[in-house]
């Protein structure tokens, strides 16, 4: 069995590319997930019933669904019912966007709950609305608490964006794929991609653990 080396050498600049356009879509998805998260989240812990209600059904459905299912739903679903056009990128955002906001509404949800209800109290006390309480008082500790959820939640969007090569995404998994269709180096490329992985979400890991470290309230 022989190993090429310069398959691999040959591979990197179409590799990095790919590299880069999945570290695009995780941090916008993210972004977005986040904004969805928090509103969810809020509503999630809102004495409405109906605002609980409808963040427990937005929730459980991304929950409850594969994100490749999610994925074609967006891709080839919505167009067809809605007689639009998506591209391939939109709704590789879409997707991963709220299938992570789901899951970081349950962070917010945890985090907020997790504040001691004498703060708020006292808060209240005070003359602060509940606005103010939330805005000044619970979240910014509850956000503190859940910064190395925020972080992990970003290394699981970053290898979700391999589900994406599905729909024509040239993220670092499609770019792989594309490489190997031309060479046949399967053993080498797929190696080098998991390298890829590897070393981008082990400094993530890192980062998390640093973070948690030096900020994260006990």
């Amino acid at each position: 069995m022989d190993f090429s080396i310069q398959a691999i050498a040959d591979a990197l600049p179409l590799l990095w590319q790919g590299v880069l356009i999945t570290l695009k879509i995780a941090v916008v998805s993210l972004l977005i997930a986040f904004v969805i998260g928090l509103i969810a989240g809020l509503m999630s812990t809102s004495r409405s019933r109906i605002l609980r209600g409808a963040a427990t059904v937005y929730v459980d459905i991304i929950r409850g669904t594969p994100l490749l299912v999610q994925i074609f739903f967006i891709y080839f679903g919505l167009p067809v019912f809605l007689d639009i056009r998506i591209s391939a990128e939109i709704a590789g955002i879409a997707a991963v966007s709220l299938n992570a906001g789901a899951y970081i509404a349950e962070v917010f949800r945890a985090g907020i709950v997790s504040i001691d209800k004498g703060q708020v109290e006292a808060a209240r006390s005070l003359g602060l609305s509940g606005w103010k309480t939330m805005r000044l008082v619970v979240l910014p500790q509850a956000i503190r608490r859940m910064i190395p959820a925020f972080v992990n939640q970003f290394i699981v969007s970053i290898k979700d964006t391999s589900l994406l090569s599905v729909i024509g995404i040239q993220e670092l998994t499609q770019s792989g794929e594309i490489i190997i269709s031309t060479n046949f180096r399967s053993f080498e490329i797929w190696g080098t991609v998991g390298i890829f992985y590897f070393v981008i979400i082990y400094l993530l890991t890192r980062l998390s653990r640093l973070i948690e470290r030096r900020f994260v309230v006990r």
